[in-house]
């Protein structure tokens, strides 16, 4: 399905924001900076049993330079923090951070003095992911939900004013709690599921049981 099937007549009515925004959501390159245990469950999102590149952003870039979304994964000690800011300022615009796990989020169980309690303190977070450690497909929805953010994005100089405006008129997608993982929104089944999930306070066990069912971390001997 491509979209000449869409638009069948060949012509497409559309601002030059809506194509941007579109373009770069659709080919966010993460910097890689792993930190911590939870860089490890981003190696993972990035392997070939999750692949990233579904969505176009299977590029971990090695340059700054080259790269446009800063995963934070793991926790930043006070030596890493203005390292951690030298990469995000070699980053080129437009560019977003996605805090991954607690630690990152907001120090976690690492309450002391060697340890930056917040990520944001150092640099501006887009999506928060909760989690010790977050698992792939975690990181996956947060990264779905940030390219829903990255296409309403105003452009230009009054972008944030803008921006403000559209929030206010609720125009922005929110993501609430108990929102649907976009896994489920394509599956009735798995869909029904969540609902009964959510009202029964049940979300994460759910995600457990469909995964266990799945039976894919059986495959190969457990080896996947």
């Amino acid at each position: 399905m491509g979209i000449e099937e869409k638009v069948p007549s060949g012509i497409l009515l559309t601002t030059v924001e809506r194509v941007v925004n579109w373009a770069r959501k659709s080919s966010t390159w993460g910097a890689t900076f792993g930190l911590a245990c939870c860089a490890i469950e981003m190696m993972a999102a990035g392997a070939p049993h999750y692949d990233l590149g579904r969505w176009g952003m299977e590029v971990f870039r090695a340059s700054p330079r080259q790269a446009d979304l800063m995963i934070v994964a793991g926790r930043v000690s006070q030596k890493m923090a203005p390292v951690l800011r030298q990469i995000y300022d070699q980053m080129a615009d437009p560019k977003w951070v996605l805090s991954m796990g607690v630690c990152a989020s907001s120090g976690g169980m690492f309450n002391n003095y060697a340890i930056v309690q917040g990520v944001d303190h150092i640099v501006p977070v887009d999506m928060y992911l909760p989690g010790c450690p977050p698992r792939p497909e975690m990181l996956i929805d947060a990264i779905l939900k940030l390219r829903e953010k990255i296409l309403h994005e105003p452009m230009g100089a009054g972008g944030r004013k803008m921006l403000e405006q559209r929030i206010a008129a609720g125009k922005v997608p929110v993501v609430a709690p108990g929102a649907m993982p976009s896994s489920y929104r394509s599956d009735r089944l798995r869909s029904k599921q969540w609902e009964r999930a959510v009202r029964e306070g049940r979300e994460e066990q759910l995600r457990i049981e469909n995964w266990m069912n799945d039976g894919r971390h059986l495959e190969g001997g457990g080896r996947w």
